[in-house]
C-alpha cells in the first residue's frame, strides 16, 4: 500500500515546474570532489514525520495521518515503520533520528515500555537492512511525560533521576543495536522555571554524574558513537542550562566531559537565545566540538520554537561555510527537526516541505563552495589580522610579550590607523555568489 501520492522524488533542475521534484539538490553531483548527498547527509525527524499532529496552543492538531489508528498500541507503533521507510525511499533521504518514545508507546510500566521498544526497534533494524536506511542518533523523550515536570536529570527527586537514567541507559542500547551514530541529550525540562525554588548548584552536579555515567554505560556496552548535547536557552522552562554552545562547552568544561561530547545546533534554539545559528555553529567548531546540525528555522516574530522548514539560501550558505571550512560532517548530518505549518495538513505536504529544505541547503553548499573557491572572502579575513603574523602581534600570540614591552611599542609608534572591515563590501560580494 502506497501512503504518499507520488512517485520517488527526482532531481529534474532548476527548470523544472514539477513542484515534487529537486531543482537543486543532484544526490550524486560533485562539489569539491564530493558528492552533495555525503556533504549534507540528510536526516528526517521521526518525532515530526510520523508524530507530529500540527497542533499549537490554540488549536487541535490537523494533520491527515490515515495510517495511524491513534493509539498506543504496539501494532500501530509497528505500522509507522513502514510509513517512515515509504517516506525515506521516496524522498531520497539515508538517515534518521528519533526519540525512544516517538517510535514506541510509554506503557504502564518501565518493563513494559522497554518490551515495545525492543520490538520495534527489531523492525527498524529489518527496514535498515533492507533499504540501507542509517540511524543518524537516537535520543530519549525525558520532557513530555508528567513525572519529568521539574526535570529528569536535574530533577529535584532523585526517584525521578534513577527512571530517567533507566530510560537513557535503554535509550542508547538500542540506538547501539540499531548502529546509531551518535546519541543525543536535549535538555528540554534540564533548567528552571523560578530560581526561588531551585538549587542550582546541585542540579548541574546531577547532571554533570548523570552524563558520565552515560559516557561509562557506552564504554561498558561497546557503543563508541559521540554524545551530543543540543543547546537551547528556554521553553518549556524559563531557563535551561544547555542554553546556546558557549554555555553548554561551559559545562561540559567545568565537569570534565568536554573529550566525549560535541554539540548538536538547532538554528530556531539559537534565534531563543539571540544569537545567528553561524555565531551557534562558530562557537562549537572553534572548539572542536560542532558535531552535527538540526536544520530548521524560526520566526523571528514569535517567541517559541516554531521548527520551520529552512528555505532562505542566505542562511543556508552561512551554516555551510562553516561546515566546509571545519572540514564537513564526520558522524553527524543535517537532521531536519522541522514540521510543516498547522495550514499543510495532507501527507503530501511532508514531501513538499523536506524538498524545499533540501534544495535550501543544496544551493546553500553550492555557493558556499564556490566562495570559497573564490577566494576573496577569506584572503579579506587573513589580511584583516595580517598585523598579527610578524613583529608585536605575532610575539603577542605566542604569549611571549608583557604589558611593559606593549606599552613601549605604543609609546614609540603612535595613534594606530585603522583599516575599513569592509561588511559591506563583503556582503555585496556573498550576494554577487547568491
Amino acid at each position: 500500500m502506497q501512503h504518499f501520492e507520488c512517485d520517488k522524488i527526482q532531481y529534474e533542475g532548476p527548470d523544472s515546474k514539477n513542484a515534487l521534484s529537486f531543482k537543486h539538490y543532484n544526490a550524486t553531483e560533485e562539489v569539491g570532489g564530493k558528492a552533495m548527498k555525503d556533504h549534507l547527509r540528510f536526516g528526517a525527524a521521526y518525532w515530526h514525520v510520523m508524530r507530529n499532529e500540527l497542533a499549537d496552543p490554540f488549536g487541535a492538531g490537523t494533520a491527515q495521518m490515515p495510517w495511524d489508528d491513534k493509539s498506543d498500541s504496539v501494532e500501530n507503533a509497528l505500522a509507522r515503520v513502514d510509513v517512515f521507510f515509504e517516506f525515506l525511499d521516496k524522498i531520497g533521504i539515508d538517515y534518521y533520528c528519533f526519540h525512544d518514545r516517538d517510535i514506541a508507546p510509554e506503557l504502564n510500566d518501565l518493563s513494559a515500555s522497554n518490551d515495545a521498544l525492543d520490538q520495534v526497534v527489531a523492525k527498524l533494524k529489518e527496514k535498515q537492512a533492507e533499504t540501507g536506511k542509517k540511524l543518524l542518533w537516537g535520543t530519549a523523550c525525558l520532557f513530555a511525560h508528567p513525572r519529568y515536570a521539574h526535570g529528569a536529570a536535574t530533577s529535584p527527586d532523585a526517584r525521578v533521576y534513577a527512571y530517567a537514567a533507566a530510560q537513557v541507559k535503554k535509550a542508547i542500547e538500542v540506538t547501539k543495536e540499531l548502529d546509531g551514530l551518535g546519541y543525543t541529550f536535549w535538555g528540554g525540562r534540564e533548567g528552571y522555571g523560578s530560581l526561588i525554588n531551585t538549587n542550582m548548584k546541585r542540579e548541574l552536579d546531577h547532571l554533570g554524574a548523570f552524563l558520565h555515567m552515560a559516557v561509562d554505560h557506552a564504554k561498558n556496552i561497546g557503543f563508541e558513537g559521540p554524545f551530543y548535547i543540543e543547546p537551547k536557552p528556554r521553553e518549556p522552562s524559563t531557563h535551561q542550562y544547555d542554553s546556546d554552545s558557549a554555555a553548554c562547552l561551559n559545562f561540559l568544561r567545568e565537569y570534565g566531559l568536554l573529550d566525549h561530547f560535541k554539540l548538536n545546533i538547532e538554528t530556531n534554539h539559537a534565534t531563543l537565545a539571540g544569537h545567528t545559528v553561524q555565531h551557534d555553529l562558530t562557537v562549537a567548531a572553534n572548539a572542536g566540538a560542532l558535531g552535527s546540525v538540526d536544520a530548521n528555522t524560526g520566526d523571528t516574530l514569535i517567541g517559541w520554537d516554531t521548527d520551520q522548514f529552512p528555505t532562505d539560501v542566505y542562511m543556508t550558505t552561512e551554516i555551510m561555510l562553516v561546515l566546509l571550512g571545519m572540514g564537513g560532517f564526520t558522524t553527524g548530518g543535517l537532521n531536519f527537526d522541522a514540521k510543516r505549518r498547522r495550514e499543510s495538513h495532507e501527507p503530501i505536504d511532508l514531501m513538499h516541505a523536506h524538498i524545499g529544505g533540501m534544495d535550501a541547503f543544496a544551493r546553500g553548499l553550492k555557493v558556499a563552495h564556490a566562495i570559497r573557491e573564490d577566494g576573496r572572502l577569506a584572503q579579506f579575513v587573513q589580511d584583516r589580522y595580517s598585523s598579527y603574523d610578524s613583529d608585536i602581534g605575532a610575539k603577542i600570540e605566542a604569549g611571549t610579550t608583557s604589558f611593559a614591552e606593549l606599552e613601549q611599542y605604543a609609546l614609540s609608534n603612535g595613534e594606530p590607523s585603522l583599516a575599513s572591515g569592509r561588511q559591506e563590501m563583503l556582503e555585496n560580494l556573498v550576494n554577487d555568489f547568491i
